[in-house]
């Protein structure tokens, strides 16, 4: 690998169409909820469309006027004579209804029903009420429309003329004392003989003529109105077809409606899901950016070791996060890697390590890998080892820890991995011991991780979940760059910063991380061992820090003696 080293950051700023595609995608992610939300819309387009099948909707226009003289007069305003909005809710009254009930001939108890079905509505600037009824039938929704509104026009009309009619009579009223004194008075006007007196009553006579005058006129004038309510413009006739979409135009819109529910409902899921959806949010929470991403993998846990596989996807992307990690200015300067995963299993982590460690080796380094995992070490276990001499690695003769007669880790124990056409590595297994942290900071594993500051050297420790314990944080100082694994579905935004500022605290730096998805059948163990532990039938296994230590005379894993083969060893539980 050609040695030119360039500082791999963040993600840069992405503009605003890939904000947008991000969040589409990201969007798409909860394919359940979409897909309820177009459910509902399409059951509630299919009722719409089921229930305004024997919807008729008829209609008559009502053009009003107001009683007048002259008809063509352009001085009269009609809108100014007329209130619209009184109007309209005069036909809706239940007057105007009783007596279209009386023309259709309903009962009395029919009236409230006739009365649901009208609508009146005014056209913006105009004098026109439109009378549109609904019923289950198209005759019975035309005949109720045209009585209503005959009704409203009779009923109007009525109103107008009991108006003026109490108006005439007001006049009339007025009128009949004064004729009655103007008798009076012209009877007197008569016998008197002429002088002053006479022309008194006469003047008298005059002003009386001209009041009896003045409400003949206004009495005239009234009885000259032309008192007609208005006149239809459209008569309300049976439509030929139901009122309502249809039944495909109703689906559609249901889907329609549905979809826009959906995406809102995800949306909304989106806003208040913690768990990060894509790179970004990753990179963002961790500032540091995502290396990699691994494929899936469908044989349900595949071999530890990647090299050689039938597919080879999943090689092919170690390779590219170690070119990167290779890349990094800050890795090159001391080369030292710690892989950890944020909580709970560490089997992708501890595979991504294996792996970056078979790619590292590929390019000719000097590798060692560290199991820093003493609480459940199985690396040994697991990878094709043999117990070859590389004293280069093996500087730490094994001991004693305080003549105690326990094997303190690191206790100078090394394996030789072979990573088949990657060539070979060096791992150091982790073993359980009874001070983990103590062995984690003793001077001997200090000086081996040291040895990365060897030329062309690289070493890769891996540690348990760093949210999980804090064994990692106590390597953090002694490694700086740190590999996060993780799957973003199963993760938090909040742990991931959480894990920035733990390392970060410790003096460390988050190179990047990598993700991958869940293992294919691992939500299905979950529920069943939940269901099992619910109903009393199985026991949990044991946690790992109680399990006994290994005895003097017992055989140690990973010695060689319990080496498999590549191709058919499966990533174990962690």
């Amino acid at each position: 690998m050609i040695e030119t080293h360039r500082a791999t950051t963040a993600a840069p700023a992405e503009d605003e169409p890939d904000l947008l595609r991000d969040q589409f995608r990201q969007l798409l992610r909860y394919r359940g909820l979409i897909g309820a939300g177009v459910g509902i819309g399409l059951l509630g387009g299919a009722y719409l469309g089921i229930s305004t099948l024997d919807t008729y909707v008829a209609s008559a226009d009502v053009v009003l006027r107001a009683p007048t003289i002259d008809p063509f007069d352009p001085n009269i305003a009609a809108d100014k004579a007329v209130n619209i909005g009184s109007e309209r809710q005069t036909a809706l009254s239940s007057s105007v209804a009783e007596e279209a009930g009386k023309q259709l001939g309903l009962p009395a108890s029919g009236i409230p029903a006739l009365r649901s079905g009208l609508q009146v509505t005014n056209p913006p600037q105009s004098m026109v009420l439109r009378f549109t009824y609904t019923s289950d039938t198209a005759k019975a929704a035309a005949q109720r429309a045209n009585a209503m509104t005959d009704a409203y026009l009779a009923r109007r009309q009525a109103a107008l003329e009991d108006t003026r009619d109490k108006m005439i009579k007001s006049y009339k009223d007025q009128r009949d004392p004064v004729a009655k004194q103007l008798d009076e008075l012209a009877k007197q006007v008569t016998s008197l003989p002429a002088g002053p007196g006479r022309d008194a009553a006469y003047a008298s006579k005059t002003d009386l003529q001209s009041k009896v005058n003045n409400f003949n006129g206004q009495i005239a004038k009234l009885e000259a109105l032309d008192m007609s309510p208005g006149r239809v413009t459209s008569v309300a006739a049976p439509p030929t077809g139901a009122d309502g979409p249809g039944i495909p135009m109703s689906l559609a819109i249901g889907v329609a409606v549905g979809l826009a529910l959906g995406l809102l409902g995800a949306w909304v899921r989106l806003v208040f899901d913690p768990a990060p959806r894509s790179d970004g949010d990753v990179s963002r929470a961790l500032r540091a950016p995502v290396l990699g991403t691994l494929p899936r993998d469908k044989t349900g846990g595949g071999p530890l070791l990647a090299a050689g596989e039938t597919d080879p996807r999943l090689a092919e992307e170690y390779r590219s996060v170690a070119f990167r990690l290779a890349y990094d200015a800050r890795f090159a300067d001391r080369r030292r890697l710690l892989v950890v995963a944020p909580r709970g299993s560490s089997e992708i982590a501890a595979a991504v390590a294996v792996n970056l460690a078979a790619s590292f080796a590929e390019t000719g380094k000097d590798v060692l890998l560290m199991e820093a995992d003493l609480r459940t070490p199985v690396l040994a276990s697991q990878l094709p080892t043999d117990g070859g001499d590389r004293p280069r690695w093996s500087q730490q003769p094994g001991g004693s820890a305080g003549g105690t007669g326990e094997a303190e880790w690191p206790d100078g124990r090394q394996l030789v991995v072979d990573a088949g056409e990657s060539g070979t590595f060096d791992l150091i297994p982790g073993d359980r011991v009874r001070n983990v942290p103590r062995a984690l900071t003793s001077p001997r594993a200090t000086r081996l991780v040291s040895e990365a500051d060897s030329p062309n050297s690289t070493v890769v420790v891996l540690a348990p979940p760093v949210l999980s314990y804090a064994d990692a944080l106590a390597l953090v100082d002694r490694v700086d760059g740190v590999l996060v694994v993780c799957d973003p579905r199963a993760v938090h935004r909040a742990d991931l910063a959480r894990i920035r500022e733990l390392i970060s605290g410790a003096g460390g730096t988050v190179l990047g991380a990598v993700l991958h998805g869940p293992l294919p059948g691992e939500k299905r163990a979950g529920k069943e061992t939940r269901r099992k532990g619910a109903a009393g039938t199985a026991a949990p296994d044991p946690a790992p820090a109680a399990r006994p230590l290994p005895g003097p005379d017992e055989p140690v894993a990973g010695d060689g003696s319990d080496t498999v083969a590549l191709r058919t060893v499966r990533s174990g539980r962690r």
